[in-house]
């Protein structure tokens, strides 16, 4: 059987039963390069499903009441088009396919009922990938996984209107010039994205054990993410978590939305801490738990701290300060040296998954974040009794 996956169908033998918050759009996603559901499209190239999104995919499938017993491996490759035994034994052996809520080896006897859950990486190749010679800031790389320092701007992955410039055809040529031909990066590729107009670090797996073994460190919620941000308003602790629901707004199809009451969306979760405080806008430090689309960027703004300049949330008006022209022209000033929302990737911490050593990487805050900054230090100091309004 070929080892490559061109579409992985998830698909239902006859008698199979699909669980009823299964969507039939989710199973027909695959193992690894389709469709994503609807529900998670990408907003202007923007990541699906979060600042830091697990590029993995989720089913559940319950094995019909007359199955019988038969091999994991041999069970799932029947119903996953185009999907070789291979790559659905490297999921298991990650971990990523659970029975009745616990890992199963590709040996496993499938029965009657069992309700089989797959985590699985992809990206989605719904273009083909062009190889492009765009630079791209290496901070680390070894034979299974390289850091990338992602300048703001640059979109992560091809889609709706952005199939060539972004980071994943920087990465193509990248793994070309190593001698990975494209059939083997379809194996590889990012583990998790962060918005276009957000700075910072991004791993990325070279190989399919890699990439299997960090995404399911992704799905675990063990990988630490932090970020930094600057936001409007000041704040009277200097530290503490937001819980909400996040899912696409209601009323905007383009914004996501906390559902305060959890009746939709997902559960999200952000611890904050104040690093610098200047009167009107305050520098924090969010670490994620979870990493829901614009998971930051939504839950700021949701407890009245949109960050500095975030069109799609509000940030980019004057929300906090004087109401004196000059002041209004010392923000806009800002907005233009920083026109994108404050937001930067600065460290991604995980077990390697050859070494199986815990490794962390830092990024320093790009020079637009830093003159901004400058400026209100500067400003500060002039204005030493500032007070939030």
């Amino acid at each position: 059987m070929n080892d490559t996956c061109d579409i992985g169908a998830l698909r239902p033998a006859a008698g199979d039963a699909l669980p009823p918050e299964q969507p039939d759009n989710t199973v027909a996603q695959g193992c690894g390069r389709c469709e994503p559901p609807a529900e998670e499209e990408l907003f202007d190239g923007e990541a699906a499903d979060g600042e830091e999104s697990g590029l993995y995919e989720h089913y559940a499938i319950t094995a019909d009441k007359g199955q019988t017993p038969l091999r994991l491996d041999k069970f799932l490759t029947v119903r996953m088009e185009k999907c070789s035994r291979n790559r659905i034994q490297a999921a298991a052996d990650s971990g990523n396919i659970l029975v009745n809520d616990k890992p199963a080896k590709s040996s496993y006897k499938v029965k009657p009922l069992d309700r089989i859950r797959i985590v699985m990486p992809y990206p989605r190749r719904e273009v083909e990938i062009v190889p492009q010679d765009i630079p791209l800031d290496i901070l680390y790389e070894d034979d299974d996984l390289l850091i990338v320092d992602k300048a703001a701007g640059m979109v992560v992955h091809p889609g709706h209107g952005n199939y060539e410039g972004t980071m994943v055809n920087a990465l193509a040529f990248h793994l070309d010039r190593q001698g990975i031909p494209a059939g083997e990066q379809t194996r590889a590729g990012l583990v998790h994205r962060i918005d276009k107009n957000t700075s910072g670090i991004l791993v990325v797996a070279k190989n399919e054990q890699a990439h299997a073994r960090l995404a399911k460190q992704f799905f675990d919620h063990t990988i630490e993410r932090r970020y930094v941000a600057l936001v409007w308003g000041n704040f009277d602790r200097d530290e503490g978590t937001i819980t909400g629901h996040i899912g696409r707004s209601p009323r905007d199809r383009q914004k996501m939305f906390v559902f305060e009451d959890g009746s939709e969306g997902k559960h999200a979760v952000t611890h904050w801490r104040v690093l610098r405080r200047y009167g009107y806008v305050t520098l924090v430090e969010c670490r994620l738990e979870t990493g829901r689309t614009h998971q930051i960027r939504v839950h700021m703004a949701w407890q009245g701290h949109p960050l500095f300049n975030d069109e799609r949330y509000g940030g980019d008006r004057i929300l906090k300060g004087t109401t004196f022209a000059k002041y209004r022209q010392f923000v806009e000033n800002c907005f233009a040296l920083m026109p994108r929302q404050a937001l930067h990737a600065q460290s991604l911490g995980f077990v390697h998954p050859a070494t199986h050593e815990t490794i962390r990487f830092e990024s320093d805050l790009p020079a637009d974040f830093r003159a901004v900054l400058d400026r209100w230090e500067s400003y500060t100091a002039a204005k030493p009794d500032l007070s939030d309004e």
